[in-house]
């Protein structure tokens, strides 16, 4: 794309990104001495009228709020070969899908910036327009002169509550968007409500709350997401519940509007978090080796082009991690075990379906156990303790840095892998249980151990 030199009176400096409809450039009003967005529509839709109509649309949006917190128009013109623009506050500190990329916020930092994007969301309800395109990509960051403040953007699949009273066609970011919407439902501000919830997750988490690549995806999901707190300790109780409500899949579940949950948001966020840790039991105790991780539901593997929904959970000590399908690591016990001929404790990791069910032979409770061992020799699979109930299969062995046994007719229709493994110079035991063995396998591999230097 080769750089024009103005849009009108607006000096192009160069180009910020592009997508399918349009792309924007940084550019300075060389009246004012300051430095803008130019937002123009793609060339390949100049001769699109209902494109060009809802280009225009965004602008009238946009104006409608005059708000810190979301984005403003300044002007609006056509280029050299009529292709409309719009003139944006330029936000200089990007956006927050770059810095989820980075990884997952600390929890001061999403309240704050979910709290700046409420407050314009609201505005937006308050003066009937409905967004419909809530996600990390237009959620921009603008310096002030006591640091920096969050801005909404991006209007272009912005509606009018009038509008919107009626059936619609779908649309929005399969990751982000409400079923509702998806279904093509009369919306209200609760679908922008669900959309700004799956922000926050996402901003938590490092990652959104379902695997969705495609609108037919979103109809897919069943049952909530995982909860916050199987992968990071910090999160309080609180925060996780006013979180999950407001991704309810059915709207009457969710908060009233968007002000309630900013609001319940910040309250929760004040509430110090108790994690909740079962201890870990040693490996003497062969039931608890029959461990967690693996059953072929939860949220992995769904059809219409759902990703494969795994997160990686690591222990206190941030030494140890396990790679699972988020429907199993619904509890987590991460602050370490002391196995037998150990004189103090070594880090160990436990994540299940339901931990306080972990011991009991006959509940299906899929999930994984890995612990650090006390220095020795590699032990002989054949050695391993048996689970209570199941058969030792013939699948086992022995090799120079990994010993692993299987376990077959186990309680609950479970099978139980059992293996130790030298990684970086240490001994780790890894227990997984499932129904799938093939997912089994899979987990069994993902776990991973870097001693701190």
């Amino acid at each position: 794309m080769v750089q024009p030199s103005h849009f009108g009176r607006y000096a192009v400096i160069r180009r910020l990104g592009s997508g399918g409809f349009a792309a924007v450039w940084l550019a300075r009003d060389e009246e004012l001495d300051a430095e803008v967005a130019v937002k123009v529509l793609a060339e390949h839709w100049v001769d699109d009228l209902d494109v060009r109509r809802r280009f225009v649309e965004e602008g009238r949006f946009l104006r409608k709020v005059e708000s810190p917190y979301v984005v403003g128009v300044h002007d609006i013109g056509s280029t050299d070969d009529d292709r409309p623009y719009l003139v944006l506050t330029y936000a200089d500190r990007g956006t927050l899908a770059d810095r989820i990329k980075a990884g997952p916020l600390p929890l001061t930092d999403t309240v704050a910036l979910i709290g700046n994007v409420s407050t314009g969301l609201q505005e937006l309800h308050d003066r009937g327009v409905l967004h419909r395109d809530v996600k990390p990509e237009n959620v921009l960051f603008r310096s002030t002169p006591t640091g920096e403040r969050a801005m909404l953007g991006d209007l272009g699949l912005g509606k009018s509550l009038d509008a919107v009273s009626r059936v619609t066609m779908p649309g929005g970011t399969p990751a982000y968007v409400a079923p509702e919407q998806v279904r093509g439902d009369v919306l209200d501000p609760r679908a922008d409500l669900y959309a700004l919830a799956a922000v926050t997750y996402a901003a938590l988490a490092g990652q959104p709350p379902y695997g969705a690549t495609t609108l037919a995806a979103v109809l897919a999901v069943e049952g909530p997401p995982a909860s916050l707190r199987t992968v990071r300790d910090d999160v309080p109780a609180e925060v996780d519940a006013v979180i999950l409500r407001g991704l309810s899949r059915d709207r009457e579940q969710r908060w009233p509007d968007v002000r309630s949950f900013a609001e319940a948001l910040r309250a929760a966020a004040l509430v110090p978090a108790t994690v909740r840790r079962p201890s870990v039991r040693p490996w003497v105790a062969a039931t608890v080796a029959a461990a967690v991780l693996g059953s072929a539901g939860g949220y992995l593997g769904w059809q219409y082009g759902v990703q494969r929904q795994q997160v990686r959970v690591v222990d206190q000590q941030q030494v140890l991690s396990v790679e699972l399908p988020r429907g199993w690591a619904r509890t987590r016990a991460g602050d370490g075990w002391r196995p037998q001929g150990s004189t103090g404790t070594l880090p160990g990791l436990l994540v299940s379906s339901d931990n306080d069910s972990w011991s009991k032979a006959d509940r299906k409770v899929p999930g994984v156990f890995a612990g650090v061992l006390p220095p020795g020799e590699l032990p002989s699979a054949a050695g391993f303790p048996v689970p209570t109930g199941c058969t030792v299969s013939a699948d086992w062995v022995d090799k120079p840095s990994v010993a692993t046994a299987k376990y077959v007719g186990c309680p609950a229709g479970m099978t139980t892998y059992e293996r130790v493994k030298e990684i970086r110079g240490a001994l780790v035991r890894i227990q997984v249980r499932a129904e799938n063995d093939a997912q089994a396998q899979q987990v069994l591999d993902s776990v991973d151990y870097t001693p701190r230097k």
